[in-house]
């Protein structure tokens, strides 16, 4: 009997798909899709650092349409069936079966252990990204542009000078020019009914920026002014946020009569967000969902480099108007986001 194991539709332990909807031997499947590569993309991170490299997969795509293509990441709820054929989780049971695999291409965008010693021992025809040196820390695998990436990851004066923002550099590290590809991101509907008024403009203030960089939040009393200042200009104003920015959102609505709905998971998060016209917020999965979701963005940002970030053109970068030296700096010794005013932010908020 004739088995396609090179199909694209091929399980290898179940039915296919064509079998399953039209009862296709492969002898004789009209569906037959034969796959031109295997391609591994490593791209562990946090959730918004998988979603912002995202767009690589539209120009794969492009030059390897009949290409199979895996992604390895701690956040695979994220990635979309549609463009990825499998979503590989971070276990030992993934680990092993890539390990076990010749890839036509591997793309490793990572400099964490795990992503560096599985490109050092994946075979792969062309790899690109970082691999593992003798004494077991990242180096580039050859290219300008890795080398670039890297050398901007060790040294602050470095990555201070660099103006490319990330898409590009990942463009640049696969050997591709970025030709304002989008993010990939899929929203399905939570079956939420949310009580906004949509006759209004729609703002989700994002209040909170995690626990690593706290130096990056913004104060509390300016939140509650420009809620108010929102809601008496005729906006419809949400407050958006984690379980870590419970407290603090409930307080900011008891303030300023803003609406608070709670903190929920991944999928229904994304779907209040996507309720919302303009979304402002620091540097968070929020702002990576935001500029997924195409919405107009306000980005606050005081400890990194501004060019890093994309936004295509719907939004524009805020910061402190005082030069502080928090630059990557866990926690702020001068509080410089109190130098931002919330008269600034309603300001860039009217532009959209």
């Amino acid at each position: 009997m004739l088995i396609h194991t090179d199909c694209s539709y091929f399980k290898g332990d179940i039915p296919c798909l064509p079998h399953k909807k039209s009862g296709y031997h492969c002898d004789n499947c009209p569906e037959y899709k034969k796959i031109s590569d295997k391609i591994l993309i490593i791209k562990l991170g946090a959730i918004g650092d998988v979603i912002r490299t995202t767009p690589l997969l539209r120009r794969i795509r492009a030059e390897y349409p009949n290409a199979h293509i895996s992604w390895l990441t701690y956040s695979p709820d994220i990635l979309s069936g549609n463009w990825v054929n499998k979503i590989l989780s971070v276990n030992l049971e993934n680990v092993e079966l890539i390990k076990n695999i010749e890839f036509d291409r591997l793309i490793n965008l990572d400099k964490d252990p795990l992503a560096i010693t599985l490109t050092d021992k994946i075979k792969a025809t062309k790899k690109s990204g970082f691999t593992i040196d003798n004494y077991g820390h990242a180096k580039p695998i050859g290219t300008k542009a890795e080398e670039r990436k890297w050398l901007t990851g060790l040294f602050d004066d470095l990555n201070r000078q660099n103006t490319k923002h990330y898409i590009e550099e990942i463009f640049d590290i696969c050997g591709y020019e970025f030709n304002n590809e989008e993010y990939i991101l899929e929203v399905k509907q939570s079956g939420q009914s949310w009580d906004i008024d949509k006759s209004k403009k729609i703002i989700g203030l994002n209040t909170g920026c995690g626990d690593r960089w706290v130096s990056r939040l913004w104060p509390v009393k300016y939140w509650i002014k420009l809620a108010k200042d929102l809601l008496s200009s005729g906006y419809e104003v949400i407050l958006l946020g984690g379980q870590q920015e419970d407290e603090r959102n409930k307080l900011i609505q008891k303030e300023s009569e803003a609406k608070y709905f709670g903190y929920f998971p991944l999928k229904i998060f994304m779907d209040i967000l996507n309720q919302c016209d303009t979304i402002v917020t620091a540097v968070t999965m929020a702002m990576h969902l935001a500029v997924g979701l195409r919405k107009n963005l306000i980005l606050f940002n005081n400890i990194f480099n501004k060019h890093e970030f994309y936004l295509y053109g719907r939004g524009e970068i805020l910061e402190p108007d005082f030069d502080c030296d928090c630059y990557y700096t866990p926690e702020c010794p001068n509080d410089c986001m109190q130098y931002l005013y919330p008269e600034i932010v309603i300001a860039s908020i009217r532009k959209y």
